[in-house]
């Protein structure tokens, strides 16, 4: 059995290299071509996920660093804390910069003879190989746009500006922050003793050049002797849910699939959890001496869709909470997340539901 993989991107290969460790055949369709990397994106990776992620596709415990503490601050209440997540026994999540995983699991996806990179493909073309199924991964692919136009989108007319801080060593620089200001969610992620990521995401009506978000980071930053700031990178948010999964025997992935306002960290964390249900189904359907075809699309669309979709519907609700908050100049909202804070019942299931997703 092969399946086939289209683009070259983290997703692409966490994928690829989920599926040669089960012995299966890749082959991986992508223009060769060098990639700008940007090393100031990070990516928070939930505890569940991190474990998964280490036993079932590469163990990345020595580029990853581990947050055992969330406190959470809001502007409008003076910048005091409104809620904290903590686990004193086992970390929350993981901090790992992209790049560094992207560079591993390509290394080692070199090193196996259960895969193999060949050249960005038509749609023409997928029948002229013996894939047995395609998942495409790729947002500029010509299939994207042939077949999976179509979703539920909201465009916050926010920018995203992330960059990593060089600060005075501080042990053990395991607290993530998130400050609700009023322009929008601010996140201090550390990625080691002397540096800690940062990611502002603000509300604007267009990109705005003129924004100063180095002098925001020292306005809001409380914990750290900073040294310098690194080069600013900056991105357009938007959230979005595919309405179909697939078409034929071609699975839609990744950011294709869906994409969350980066607040709370989960975006990669909903990709991971959609790789190990896939591969779930696909593990199924060897033992069975069952085809690799349409039905494992079928299969893993009705598996996942509902919980994607409301799983980011979720994530918009706590935006647009803060958002109002702020508009109209209230604490209603803070008020509200310390009580969930202060009820031990209600902080586990918060932390369960942020690790592993929706359970139904």
């Amino acid at each position: 059995m092969k399946v086939g993989i289209i683009g070259n991107n983290l997703t692409s290969l966490a994928l690829a290299k989920a599926f040669v460790n089960q012995e299966i055949f890749v082959d991986i369709f992508y223009k060769d071509q060098k990639i700008n990397v940007d090393k100031s994106r990070t990516i928070g990776i939930s505890k569940s996920n991190i474990d998964y992620f280490n036993k079932n596709i590469s163990d990345i415990k020595k580029i990853s660093w581990p947050i055992k503490k969330i406190k959470i601050y809001s502007e409008n209440s003076n910048n005091k804390e409104i809620i904290k997540f903590e686990n004193q026994s086992e970390n929350l999540f993981s901090i790992v910069k992209n790049y560094e995983i992207f560079n591993q699991l390509n290394t080692e996806l070199k090193n196996t003879k259960f895969f193999k990179h060949k050249n960005t493909i038509s749609y023409k073309d997928l029948n002229n190989t013996n894939c047995d199924l395609f998942i495409n991964c790729d947002q500029e692919h010509e299939i994207t746009k042939k077949f999976f136009l179509k979703k539920f989108e909201k465009k916050y007319e926010s920018t995203a500006y992330s960059t990593v801080i060089d600060h005075k060593a501080l042990s053990p620089n395991d607290i993530a922050t998130q400050i609700f200001t009023k322009k929008g969610p601010l996140a201090f992620l550390p990625i080691s003793k002397k540096k800690t990521s940062v990611v502002y995401s603000v509300r604007t009506n267009k990109s705005d050049d003129t924004f100063d978000v180095k002098n925001s980071i020292m306005k809001f930053n409380s914990s750290y002797q900073i040294k310098r700031i690194n080069k600013v990178s900056k991105f357009n948010l938007r959230s979005l849910n595919l309405r179909k999964y697939y078409k034929n025997k071609i699975l839609a992935f990744g950011d294709i699939l869906h994409k969350l306002h980066p607040l709370a960290g989960q975006g990669f964390n909903m990709t991971l959890r959609d790789i190990k249900n896939l591969l779930e189904i696909v593990n199924n359907r060897i033992e069975l001496g069952l085809p690799l075809d349409q039905s494992v699309c079928s299969e893993f669309q009705k598996r996942v869709k509902s919980k994607n979709l409301i799983f980011s519907e979720g994530i918009n609700f706590i935006y647009e909470s803060f958002n109002f908050n702020n508009k109209i100049k209230g604490d209603f909202i803070d008020r509200s997340v310390k009580l969930i804070g202060k009820n031990k019942l209600l902080n586990k299931y918060f932390k369960s539901i942020a690790d592993e997703g929706l359970q139904i």
